[in-house]
């Protein structure tokens, strides 16, 4: 159990026992659970083929509570024919980032895995969402293609998106911006930082830096 979920069961106990000592209103308590029992949301972010998807189902194997978001299931039911404008990104996006906002306001802890190119669209789940940590992929493209090539299990993601791309289909960090993130809580080196580390890193990243 992480030091962030302990303390939070040690607090809502004491304010459980002052709420029912002071008055008999059992719907005053859950109000006070709602207020400190909000969830985790992190944003797994990086280029595609860089190892979201893979990092994800690995944090969610370590920490079975976590609920994960991904951009590619997520686009199959909202957009069924996405034509990847900047426009339709931005809804996709914007709407990805409130049902993390409300999944995590019902103390649900979630996952974001989705490359997220623009950093406004990271900005505002932070905003929104009080216990966020962002976490960078950081993989060299030509590696980051080679992997997307390679790689068995999509996730519902786009097969061959490098190759597509080439030929003009809008692909963050090949033809369209992917801007990387200022200051994200963890940056990970997947070309060099083993999938055993990374976890390692994201459970001490749970433990100490992300604000209760």
């Amino acid at each position: 159990m992480s030091a962030l979920i302990f303390r939070e069961k040690k607090v809502l106990k004491r304010l459980n026992i002052i709420a029912q000592d002071i008055i008999e209103l059992p719907y005053l308590v859950i109000d006070i659970k709602l207020i400190f029992m909000k969830g985790i949301a992190l944003w797994i972010t990086g280029l595609p083929g860089s190892g979201k998807s893979t990092l994800a189902d690995e944090i969610k194997k370590a920490y079975p509570g976590f609920i994960v978001l991904r951009m590619d299931e997520f686009r199959k039911i909202v957009t069924p024919k996405p034509t990847y404008s900047d426009e339709e990104r931005d809804i996709v996006y914007r709407s990805l980032v409130y049902l993390a906002k409300l999944m995590t306001e019902q103390g649900h802890s979630v996952i974001i895995d989705a490359t997220g190119n623009l950093r406004k669209w990271r900005g505002l789940a932070r905003k929104l969402m009080p216990k966020y940590a962002e976490i960078y992929l950081k993989c060299p493209l030509e590696i980051a293609m080679k992997r997307e090539r390679k790689r068995l299990a999509t996730h519902k993601a786009p097969k061959g998106i490098y190759k597509k791309g080439a030929r003009g289909w809008p692909v963050p960090g090949l033809n369209v911006p992917y801007e990387e993130p200022e200051k994200p809580e963890r940056v990970i080196e997947t070309d060099k930082v083993s999938l055993k580390e990374s976890v390692r890193l994201i459970k001490e990243l749970m433990k100490v830096n992300i604000p209760a």
